[in-house]
């Protein structure tokens, strides 16, 4: 399976800030992945779970095959170059009915990388719709500066601080719509969100963010990354591992480090912090 991007497809990221539909895997790939991630929760819930969510690619092969799966990064490669790292990972699980949600944001808000083109890869291991609270994207929205967020803690807000833009105009509103094997790309200024999930089966997402040229610079903090293809020529993130089991508990401890680190960065001058 090929996925470079089509000269339309370009050309609709750089206007939109988003692409969307891009089938990087079969539905019975991603139902295999689904369940080995699912398998993993079960066995290992303090490993993998609501406040373990960030960088489980160190830790879990499933999570570590998708990560380095050459139809996501043929994609990625279209739009940042040959070279890449990627930063984090972070699980977007929503169960049944539940309310959680994410308030409008952008992720290179709080992110700490420079220049801001970095951009996310979501994954949908499950059907992403309007009812089971898929993400909705602000087309053009990437080519504003970063917007004054609010933190505002929410109990059912998915994100860190519950960071929010105010008063977001949805008149250019698009809802990313994904079966199962298939992403988005979104560039880190592209404004976004996600309703709760109305239907009584889980919505499994996951976002590989940040991809990102090596040349990238972490301005705040210290964080780690997985050169994911071709060369690293300026050495600004410190290595991490891939795990070497299917749930490689050598990992762990390393993985704990590298979220610490990262809710450095997260949580700079929040008020106050939660455990993801």
């Amino acid at each position: 399976m090929t996925t470079k991007l089509s000269g339309d497809e370009i050309s609709r990221y750089q206007k939109d800030g988003v692409v969307a539909p891009i089938t990087v895997m079969s539905a019975s790939d991603a139902s295999e992945l689904r369940h080995r991630l699912e398998s993993a929760e079960s066995s290992f819930p303090q490993i993998i779970g609501p406040e373990k969510r960030n960088n489980a690619h160190y830790v879990l092969a499933c999570l570590d095959e998708i990560v380095h799966r050459e139809e996501i990064l043929d994609a990625v490669a279209c739009l940042i170059g040959p070279d890449i790292v990627l930063t984090n990972t972070v699980l977007f699980i929503k169960e049944p009915n539940s309310l959680h949600h994410v308030t409008y944001h952008q992720d290179a808000t709080y992110m700490g990388l420079e220049p801001q083109n970095s951009l996310t890869a979501w994954i949908a291991l499950t059907e992403s719709t309007c009812e089971n609270g898929c993400v909705r994207m602000i087309q053009g929205s990437h080519l504003l500066e970063v917007q004054q967020h609010i933190d505002t803690f929410g109990e059912d807000n998915i994100l860190t601080r519950g960071q929010q833009i105010e008063n977001v105009d949805e008149k250019h509103a698009l809802d990313i719509e994904l079966e199962p094997g298939q992403m988005s790309l979104h560039h880190a200024r592209t404004i976004h969100g996600s309703r709760p999930n109305k239907t009584n089966e889980r919505r499994i997402g996951i976002a590989l963010q940040s991809f990102a040229h090596p040349s990238t610079r972490q301005v705040h903090g210290q964080d780690y990354a997985l050169l994911v293809r071709g060369c690293d020529d300026y050495g600004n993130f410190t290595k991490g591992p891939r795990p070497n089991a299917e749930v490689d508990l050598a990992n762990v401890v390393f993985r704990d480090r590298v979220n610490n680190r990262l809710s450095e960065i997260l949580y700079a001058g929040a008020e106050k912090q939660r455990g993801y």
